[in-house]
């Protein structure tokens, strides 16, 4: 019997204390290696954004793939991969945690257009009130003091 999947993930992770530091113009830079990453794994990238203090990845995961590996791996290489290139002239790191949210195929269209309009979503929500209503919308409790 053949495995057959669809792992729909959307994986939101902060700069570290979320600061403001990922300037629209290497943007696409960064975002271009983080799906090398992501193809080298088998992972089917679907979108690619954020502002400057976070990220929103759409991406389907290959069911030998753990989200945590992942996650882990995207964060390692992509902080060496900015300061080898000098992309972000402030940029400390990123947070500790992310936050990973599965999806049916369905909501795929929906997710994508989200993703793909952050810069105006950001212009009357925060990312921590974004974070926040990601959990709530998922049923995750949370404690703020441990949140990005």
């Amino acid at each position: 019997m053949s495995t057959y999947t669809q792992l729909l993930y959307q994986i939101v992770f902060s700069t570290k204390n979320r600061q403001p530091v990922l300037t629209k113009n290497n943007r696409k830079e960064l975002y271009k290696y983080i799906w090398g990453i992501l193809k080298n794994k088998q992972c089917h990238l679907y979108q690619i954004n954020g502002v400057e203090n976070h990220l929103h990845i759409i991406t389907h995961i290959h069911p030998t793939v753990a989200i945590s590996t992942l996650v882990k791996d995207i964060k390692l290489a992509s902080s060496k991969f900015i300061k080898q290139n000098q992309l972000f002239t402030d940029f400390q790191g990123w947070q500790s945690g992310y936050g990973a949210f599965t999806y049916s195929i369905k909501a795929k269209d929906q997710l994508i257009e989200y993703v793909k309009n952050q810069e105006e979503h950001h212009k009357h929500r925060t990312f921590l009130e974004e974070y926040k209503a990601l959990l709530s919308d998922h049923d995750i409790s949370f404690d703020d003091r441990y949140l990005p």
